[in-house]
């Protein structure tokens, strides 16, 4: 019901303005579609998955049990791997024989004048083989990188799939409460994590563990133990500083990540509600509350650029230190007699091949901790079970035009304890009836819909479609016979044809042309300069423009209905149908 302002020349009377809000009903219980508590991180109120946990489900999208193909390319990857290590490991020792080969050669056999003599000496044919096992490595590198693209790839397309589908498997209450641009960003993220985690955890972590295992026993073998023992020592000095420092900046990057959700979700939902910011004239607050958002993210960002800084100072220090005692014991052995100039190369040429993986390591550890803290929301959500699911062995729903009755037994049902919405209701529609429910803001009649489709289930009573419990039977067999033209008509950010389709996809041309009919449309919309391909714009937006006699809130609404038109119905609901219908979409759409 409505109620009459206060005249035009009192309306801002403040006296007058209180006398008149009484009259007005108000709404005491909250709903659960109405705004406020939501959360801002998308796995807020979730209990967090176990990292190893994580680490084993997506394993298991590398190597499936139902792809053959995709083992067979992990296998050959780790084979390329394998040659690839090996081809590192080959160029010090070639870089080793081809100087003490020239240590000992004349100064006539490194005349190269002379081609024959030239490719003849052992130190040219060395050189070759260290130039032939660098490009080796290389090309074992990039062709193992290729191999895996398909299968890591393969994991993210499955592992976003499962995630997007369970997201549109929960209930209700769950999306609600959640800020889509939150989930969005968040979701966005982890899949961009498995990535790097898969490629991290079999082509570096790994392989730098074996590498430098190899290395070590290589120098004991040849040079030492205490060879060993310092690079060891140094190694184990640079990982632990390094895990050490990068839990410490791990707050940090934390902190980034919720304010680029904060962020990404203010301008989202300020982006969406475009014309309520332009009602309100508030693009100035808008623009300084997304802001905000960027300062906090700039400020975290900042303190991790400069621990970075003293990270990335603190692994070479740690590096340079080692490498220098290593090249210290190589020159006492020099001297000694035990150890040759080419000794002294290969050490420090297995030094520095380490190098790389350890400076990656820094990297990898610091970005797979910052990849698992992504991708736990990605698996803690699909950890989240649904509330409202079928039953084991749920039978579909049985039912014709003519048995479509709808009853509700004493229905009871609250969205927050002791706030009652519906308290023991209990009616019944016929089959081929029409019954208008009425009541004011905050009555219940929104929640009937939600609790007949299933959103929520009540807390005490029954609901029966067909003389059947609506619990008793599938979902997916529910809500194909029951079609809802919301309250709120929201459109895809599509054409007008695939808003119309949309209610039945395998629909053809010719039943979307009858349903537009059917709404009222079709000449409307042969009109537009792209007749059916009009895109509609972001929730209908675009729909505006289309001329005084064919408003947006009208031809959405009326889309809707052809949405649920386009499939067989047993029975039809629609919320508040005329408040953003007009008088002869009513009677057309209502009456027929």
């Amino acid at each position: 019901m409505f109620h009459p302002l206060p005249p035009a020349a009192d309306a801002c009377h403040v006296p007058r303005a209180l006398q008149a809000w009484p009259l007005i009903e108000k709404r005491t219980c909250w709903h659960g579609h109405a705004g406020g508590g939501l959360h801002t991180d998308p796995k807020e109120g979730l209990k967090d998955v176990d990292t190893r946990k994580i680490i084993k489900a997506m394993l298991s999208y590398v190597w499936p049990k139902d792809r053959p193909d995709l083992r067979a390319r992990v296998a050959i990857s780790l084979g390329f791997l394998g040659c690839a290590k090996a081809m590192n490991i080959v160029v010090p020792f070639m870089f080793k024989y081809a100087v003490d080969n020239l240590n000992q050669m004349s100064g006539n056999m490194l005349n190269l004048s002379d081609a024959p003599n030239t490719v003849a000496t052992m130190a040219t044919a060395v050189l070759i083989g260290y130039g032939v096992s660098r490009a080796g490595a290389a090309f074992f590198n990039e062709v193992r990188n290729a191999v895996f693209g398909k299968v890591a790839q393969n994991s993210i397309r499955r592992i976003a799939k499962n995630v997007f589908l369970h997201l549109h498997n929960l209930d209700l209450a769950f999306h609600l409460s959640r800020q889509t641009g939150a989930l969005s960003k968040a979701i966005d993220r982890g899949t961009r994590g498995i990535s790097f985690v898969l490629s991290a955890l079999v082509f570096n972590l790994l392989p730098i563990m074996f590498e430098v295992t190899l290395v070590s026993g290589i120098l004991y073998y040849k040079c030492g133990a205490q060879f060993a023992l310092v690079t060891l020592g140094t190694l184990g000095a640079y990982t632990a500083f390094t895990v050490a420092i990068t839990r410490w900046r791990t707050r940090f990057r934390i902190e980034m990540n919720k304010a680029d959700n904060d962020a990404g979700n203010a301008a989202i939902d300020s982006l969406l509600n475009y014309e309520t910011v332009k009602y309100f004239n508030n693009e100035n607050y808008e623009a300084q509350r997304y802001d905000g958002f960027l300062k906090t993210y700039e400020t975290a960002s900042l303190k991790s650029t400069s621990t970075l800084a003293m990270l990335n100072f603190g692994q070479s220090a740690i590096f340079s230190v080692g490498l220098t005692a290593i090249m210290v014991l190589a020159s006492q052995g020099i001297v000694a007699g035990t150890l040759t100039v080419g000794d002294l190369v290969m050490v420090n040429g297995l030094l520095f091949q380490l190098s790389l993986p350890l400076n990656f390591l820094g990297t990898v550890y610091r970005e797979t901790r910052q990849a698992l803290i992504d991708m736990n929301t990605l698996f803690t959500l699909l950890k989240v079970d649904s509330r409202i699911k079928d039953k084991v062995m749920a039978s579909p729903l049985q039912i014709t035009p003519q048995t479509a009755t709808v009853a509700f037994d004493n229905v009871h049902f609250e969205y927050i304890e002791g706030q009652k919405v519906l308290s023991g209701i209990s009616f019944e529609v016929p089959a081929g009836k029409k019954v208008a429910i009425v009541g004011g803001s905050g009555s219940g009649k929104s929640t009937i819909v939600r609790l007949l489709f299933r959103f929520y289930e009540p807390q005490k009573g029954n609901i029966y479609l067909a003389g059947q419990n609506i619990q008793d039977v599938s979902l997916e067999s529910l809500r194909r016979a029951v079609g809802v033209v919301p309250q709120d008509a929201v459109l895809f950010h599509n054409t007008i044809y695939y808003n119309l389709l949309y209610g039945n996809i395998s629909a053809s041309p010719e039943d979307v042309y009858a349903v537009a009919k059917l709404a009222g449309l079709h000449d409307a919309i042969l009109r537009m300069p792209h007749g059916y391909d009009t895109q509609v714009g972001e929730r209908g937006l675009k729909l505006s423009g289309s001329g005084p006699k064919l408003q947006s809130d009208i031809l959405s609404t009326a889309i809707e209905t052809g949405r649920c038109t386009c499939q067989p119905l047993a029975k039809l609901v629609a919320e508040q149908p005329s408040s953003s219908w007009s008088s002869l979409i009513t009677r057309r759409q209502l009456l027929h």
